[in-house]
């Protein structure tokens, strides 16, 4: 288990938990607290959070900013990727390939999921990612391409 995961399951279940833990998470990389990234689960090969439809992630046309759902994927394939990296391995994201499907009306659920097969060869690894409003339409999917490789 890495120490993200530990610090999560650690911070998890005290009251307001998953608050503080968002917060320290979204402080590691200072870029994600731009959308206030609010953890929901994470586990090995899956994980969630949501970012609130707020005036600071809005467009002009009053909906979450494309660039802003793509920052809400790539901090949920963070910590997919910081849950399910095997030991003595390492992660860095390699490219992604997104699709907008929908306009994003309302507050989002960001979901990644991974296939637990495609860590222990390393090389390159795909993680699904989906930004979902509240109504269930999928509004950004795509896939997040990591390159896992030994730990030097």
């Amino acid at each position: 288990m890495t120490d993200v995961l530990a610090l999560y399951r650690r911070t998890a279940a005290l009251p307001l938990g998953k608050k503080l833990f968002s917060f320290l998470y979204a402080q590691k990389a200072p870029y994600f607290w731009t959308v206030r990234p609010q953890v929901r689960d994470m586990r090995p090969n899956h994980a969630e959070l949501t970012i609130r439809k707020r005036r600071a992630v809005e467009n002009h046309i009053g909906t979450v900013h494309a660039i802003a759902a793509c920052n809400g994927l790539e901090a949920v394939m963070g910590l997919l990727a910081e849950a399910t990296v095997p030991r003595g391995k390492r992660w860095i994201p390699k490219g992604m390939d997104v699709a907008y499907t929908a306009k994003s009306t309302t507050d989002l659920l960001c979901t990644a999921d991974s296939d637990p097969a495609d860590w222990e060869r390393g090389g390159d690894v795909p993680v699904r990612v989906r930004a979902i409003r509240e109504d269930g339409t999928t509004v950004v999917e795509g896939t997040i391409t990591l390159y896992v490789s030994d730990r030097k």
